[in-house]
């Protein structure tokens, strides 16, 4: 797909084709493109909020699937605990501990003896 075709379906998606935001969500997704999932899913898309998630998560994007907790998305946020304890990051369980997620502290806990 050329960059023409893509801004076709960008300004198709804009007008509310929900087939085309469909189509892009799979490109993005296809092409590992968290900007795009991340403009849709900031346009309301719960598809492409998802897509990022897993994503971001496959990716090991901390910030973003941060960004997504902070905005109140509990499925970032299960996936940003699993990250953060696999990659032994107790910076960022203890910062979700702090504000009151038990499934960190838990974590936190675990790990560390805390």
């Amino acid at each position: 797909m050329t960059e023409a075709d893509l801004s076709a379906l960008r300004e198709r998606a804009a007008h509310g084709d929900a087939d085309a935001t469909d189509e892009l969500i799979e490109r993005s997704t296809e092409r590992g493109d968290l900007n795009e999932l991340r403009r849709l899913a900031d346009a309301g898309s719960s598809t492409a909020t998802d897509e990022l998630i897993q994503l971001a998560a496959e990716q090991g994007d901390l910030e973003q699937l941060r960004r997504l907790s902070d905005g109140g998305n509990a499925t970032a946020t299960d996936q940003l605990i699993e990250l953060a304890t696999e990659q032994d990051n107790m910076d960022e369980l203890r910062r979700l501990a702090d504000r009151g997620n038990i499934t960190a502290a838990e974590q936190l806990e675990e790990l560390t003896g805390e």
